[in-house]
């Protein structure tokens, strides 16, 4: 019977331990193996701006693979006290504390619960590895599985893989991100107390949450910091200091705000994942976002938009570029983090309509057929049959300014000579130059835009309209925008190639960066005339929409969008009032940490001194223009007209025709007074909008004495003065044809200037 009995416990132990060591699983080549490169982790990667600060936190995924620490950067204080506080002979045993176990067992007999568990860090690390059902077979599992882990890996190979993955509260894992959830600092930050009070956290890491029971733990900090001092590893100070200190809590929050961004590049990653290259799928994704730019951006941009918030304006958005290499460096929304309506969509990316922003590639088209900065445009009031009725054009100041050079109507934003260079063009070629540009949004057919596409009648996104620019600024090859750094994965799809050629963008960024060739809308010294030199262009779309401002200098492109996403209309604010203000003080910001250079210009370009008039080459008695040309597109002939300072005036662009104009010797070396407002045929419409009695049209000579008063005079009757040494005098507009004359009153200087007809209607 006694043999009988001794041969079933045999054989039940035979089976017992079979059974165990049936169900222990393969000891891995590689702890780090087990996660990094987990095909999961192309779609959950980390985003990182180009300097190495975290712009997103990746919480869903089996490991932590983005906040690893090597185990000699973790403080050693914590290492100990982790030791301590969850096995103390960690560097004694083999992978099961069987003195520990057996302690734990006589406490929780006597407790008559389960008071200890005695798991050892390899134990832990274990369970981290092969999670299983809490039960006396797991235990025996996880014993043997323990000890092959200690045999395979060292002290400190397990240790590190113990910090850098065991588990906490809100899904984090690892000490690093527990220290973000917690304090919201890096490991080096913390206190001594706050190093005591981690290490405690990971006995129970939902029960000893101190975001919800911040004083949870204040004994067993105090009881844990006694055990460490008592066996030598924290001195008296160090032990009094612990006991004096406080936890500084703060909720985590990403260093960097762009939030928009980052969901861009990862959707891109994942929507080519199939045919990601190797580095890609790693579970680090550097990117060339710059911080230090962002957050001055969107600091730029969110207070521009609180200041136009009485004039509904509520949404923005911002790109920057760098021209060397097309790469993003921000990517703005203005309030992305705020709970505002709206906040969610991303602006960069929604189209809208860009108004005027797309007349430089218009002109850039127009030119590349054969048209020049002085190619004559008439800009007069435009009407045409639209069904059984009429559409008229109007310039956004309603006033016309006759016969004009092509640098002055771009220069100046002109809607009128806009509809007649599309005309020129052809409204198909220009959308497929557009096309070409990367205006992908425009998807539409040519009859569905008409010629309304040259004003922006379509819709596009700031990313398109910036992608564009910058090929302008890039010598007129255009190039897919870059979003990660050390990989050209987002390169591949589209190669870069050339929308015109270097002449032609030279003319383009010639003519948006001259001060003069803005004058008669803009004035030259406004806003749009930045400390370096620099491309501009404004737009603003139909009811007050959309607001654009976009510029690039040789270093950099920007652009500029605010409106609201809803469509509900601003209250006024043009692309010149709202954007280009936050453009000017980007760029100040951005020049600062480049070398200064002026934009590019072709050396093939042919220069000439042209006639102001005419656009021929300028004869003896011409206002001269100083103007460039595409080789093969320059006048051939020199202007044959007799131009006196009177026709020079009556021109309306003699000194708004080119960067370098100035008029002839012979004209400047006259006493007369010029009149630069109104324009000589100059034809005038009141805005409905305003009462009648508020319209005012200013009138304008050239320059003016510091002595000297300006008297003016309407239709032969004085209808007042310019202040002394102010050449601009307010008159209230009158309906009809009228005739102005300004004099000079001041004895010592007796000028007069020419008459100039206008007509208000």
């Amino acid at each position: 019977m006694k043999l009988r009995l001794l041969s079933v416990t045999l054989g039940a132990a035979a089976l017992l331990t079979g059974g165990v060591y049936a169900s222990v699983l393969p000891v891995p080549e590689r702890l780090a193996s087990l996660y990094v490169g987990a095909p999961d982790q192309v779609i959950r990667a980390q985003v990182y701006d180009r300097d190495g600060r975290p712009l997103s936190y990746t919480l869903t995924s089996a490991w932590n693979v983005h906040n690893q620490v090597p185990l000699h950067e973790i403080p050693p204080l914590l290492r100990q006290a982790v030791i301590e506080a969850e096995d103390k002979r960690f560097y004694q045993h083999n992978g099961v504390d069987w003195f520990a176990r057996l302690h734990a067992a006589w406490q929780n007999a006597r407790s008559l619960r389960i008071v200890r568990g005695a798991s050892t860090i390899t134990e832990q690390v274990v369970r981290i590895l092969h999670p299983r059902e809490r039960s006396v077979w797991a235990r025996l599992v996880e014993g043997i599985e323990a000890g092959r882990l200690e045999r395979r890996f060292s002290k400190g190979e397990i240790l590190d893989f113990y910090l850098n993955q065991l588990p906490f509260s809100a899904r984090r894992r690892g000490v690093a991100q527990a220290a973000r959830y917690f304090w919201d600092r890096d490991l080096e930050t913390l206190s001594e107390r706050e190093l005591l009070e981690l290490a405690i956290i990971i006995r129970a890491p939902e029960r000893f949450d101190l975001h919800r029971n911040p004083r949870g733990i204040e004994g067993r900090v105090t009881t844990l910091a006694a055990r460490m001092r008592g066996m030598g590893a924290l001195s008296s100070e160090q032990h009094d200091l612990i006991r004096s200190q406080s936890s500084i809590l703060r909720h985590s929050r990403l260093p960097l705000q762009a939030d928009h961004f980052v969901r861009f590049v990862q959707g891109d990653i994942k929507r080519q994942a199939d045919t990601a290259s190797p580095s890609v799928t790693k579970s680090r994704l550097n990117t060339t976002l710059i911080g230090t730019i962002q957050e001055r951006a969107r600091e730029i941009l969110d207070e521009r938009v609180r200041d136009l918030r009485a004039a509904h304006v509520t949404d923005g958005a911002l790109l920057i570029v760098d021209n060397s290499d097309a790469s993003v460096l921000a990517w703005v929304n203005a309030g992305e983090f705020s709970m505002e309506r709206g906040s969610q969509i991303d602006a960069v990316l929604t189209p809208r309509q860009p108004g005027s922003s797309l007349k430089p590639f218009l002109y850039a088209l127009a030119v590349s057929k054969g048209w020049t900065a002085a190619t004559r445009i008439d800009d007069s009031p435009l009407a045409q049959a639209v069904g059984s009725g009429l559409h008229s054009y109007r310039n956004y100041s309603r006033v016309y300014y006759g016969e004009i050079p092509l640098r002055v109507a771009l220069g100046n934003s002109l809607n009128v000579p806009a509809i007649k260079a599309v005309q020129w063009t052809g409204v198909r070629d220009f959308l497929d130059f557009l096309r070409g540009a990367g205006f992908e949004s425009l998807s539409a057919s040519p009859e569905h835009y008409g010629e309304g596409l040259a004003l922006g009648n379509g819709e596009v996104t700031l990313y398109e309209l910036v992608r564009g620019y910058a090929a302008l600024a890039n010598r007129g090859v255009w190039r897919p925008l870059r979003h990660l750094r050390g990989d050209s994965f987002d390169n591949e799809r589209v190669k870069p190639h050339s929308i015109v050629s270097p002449e032609v963008a030279s003319v383009i960024g010639d003519i948006l960066s001259d001060p003069q060739a803005r004058r008669l809308e803009f004035g030259s010294d406004g806003l749009l005339r930045f400390p370096l030199e620099t491309a501009v262009k404004t737009g603003t779309s139909t009811d007050y929409r959309d607001a654009w401002a976009v510029g690039y200098s040789a270093n950099f492109t920007v652009g500029v969008w605010m409106g609201n996403l809803n469509r509900v209309s601003m209250r006024e604010i043009s692309g010149a009032r709202g954007p280009a203000l936050v453009l000017r003080s980007v760029f100040a910001e951005l020049e600062r940490t480049r070398e200064s250079r002026d934009l590019f210009r072709s050396p093939r370009l042919w220069h000439q001194n042209t006639c102001a008039m005419s656009g021929a080459i300028a004869g003896i008695n011409c206002p001269h223009a100083h103007e460039i040309f595409v080789v093969g597109t320059e006048p051939k002939a020199e202007c044959q007209q007799n131009h006196s300072a009177g026709d020079m005036n009556e021109s309306g662009d003699s000194d708004t025709a080119a960067q370098h104009q100035s008029v002839s010797s012979a004209i400047s070396a006259t006493s007369s007074l010029t009149i630069t407002m109104p324009t000589s045929g100059l034809h005038i419409a009141r805005d409905p909008r305003i009462p009648d009695n508020a319209e005012r049209l200013v009138f304008e000579v050239e320059r003016v004495g510091q002595a000297e008063t300006i008297e003016w005079i309407v239709d032969g009757v004085s209808v007042g003065r310019s202040e002394r040494g102010e050449r601009r005098f307010p008159w209230p507009l009158t309906p009809g044809h009228h005739v102005v004359r300004a004099v000079s009153v001041e004895r010592s200087s007796q000028r007069a200037s020419l008459e100039v007809n206008f007509h208000v209607k």
